[in-house]
């Protein structure tokens, strides 16, 4: 499946990674207090587009700056409530996020292993991960979409992009603009 065959609607939940996909990522660091938090040029202009379209927006983040004790959680809740004014403002929503901060890799809620979307699936009994996408920088990410049947599409944004076809990558783009973008030409080309 690719966007090209794909005709998203109200039916379809989005799920995002955070750090380099809507916010620049760290290099090395986390983004601990919002004065560290920069959004994407042209970020949240697609998360406004994108929630004209999907009928959930999701964020699922792992942050284990919080499991290092690096930040505290109050300041990963600042951020988010942040973000998501800001996003709000803009025209845009965040219908939930979801955030790791555990250490541990086999931790079940740690991507790529599936407790985040298994948590948005109780909140919101309508998501159907055959109709979800999952957009990320990672293969994590990825590997956290596909093991519940998501679409996935991957943004190069701290990563090189990767050699298509992959099994875990249905579509790659440069960023989350350049793949909101997409979908706006893609619906034009199809009333035309």
């Amino acid at each position: 499946m690719n966007s090209e065959s794909t005709k998203y609607n109200k039916e379809w939940s989005l799920f995002l990674d955070r750090d380099g996909v809507i916010n620049e990522e760290l290099q090395g660091a986390y983004v601990t207090n919002w004065n560290e938090f920069k959004f994407y040029e042209g970020s949240i202009e697609a998360i406004a587009a994108l929630s004209n379209v999907f009928g959930k927006l999701i964020i699922v983040t792992n942050q284990r700056g919080v499991g290092r004790g690096i930040m505290h959680s109050d300041d990963l809740k600042s951020i988010h409530n942040n973000m998501q004014d800001q996003i709000s403002i803009n025209g845009g929503r965040i219908d939930k996020i979801y955030a790791c901060t555990s250490i541990h890799g086999d931790d079940v809620n740690r991507k790529p292993n599936t407790g985040m979307a298994l948590q948005a699936k109780e909140h919101f009994e309508s998501i159907d991960f055959k109709k979800s996408v999952m957009v990320g920088n990672n293969l994590s990410d990825m590997l956290f979409g596909k093991r519940v049947s998501m679409h996935t599409v991957f943004l190069s944004t701290t990563n090189e992009p990767f050699e298509l076809p992959h099994d875990l990558i249905d579509e790659q783009h440069n960023s989350l603009k350049e793949w909101a973008d997409s979908l706006k030409l893609q619906e034009m080309a199809t009333l035309n």
